[in-house]
């Protein structure tokens, strides 16, 4: 099985029952998501296999998120970065509080670069 992988920046992720329509979206569509809640930004990673990928990106828009930004589309997952990557426990939602932390998991994901990139921290 090929992975895909997709991030999702928005203006903040409060909502609780959002949040659990979220989860419920990752476990039903065996995806790993990561989100940084509380305040700005709100970010959504997303990784599994490409129609959970998607179904689970089609989640998200569903709740109409304020300012919703699909920063990278769905596509197949590629780590820019040359260590051994650990992948994620599929099915869960995972949630963060900084995006300090965000960043230091996708360091351990294998990402960080790709995400900085996405996030437009970095240019080409």
């Amino acid at each position: 099985m090929s992975l895909y992988n997709a991030l999702i920046r928005t203006h903040h992720i409060t909502s609780q029952k959002k949040i659990a329509a979220l989860r419920t979206a990752a476990a039903h569509h065996n995806v790993y998501a990561l989100l940084r809640r509380g305040g700005c930004p709100g970010i959504m990673y997303c990784e599994g296999s490409e129609t959970g990928v998607k179904d689970w990106v089609a989640t998200v828009q569903r709740l109409r998120y304020k300012d919703y930004q699909l920063a990278v589309k769905p596509a197949a997952l590629v780590t820019l970065e040359e260590k051994e990557r650990e992948d994620p426990l599929y099915g869960r939602l995972e949630e963060l509080d900084s995006v300090k932390e965000y960043g230091a998991k996708m360091g351990e994901l294998g990402l960080w670069g790709w995400w900085r990139k996405g996030m437009g921290y970095v240019s080409d």
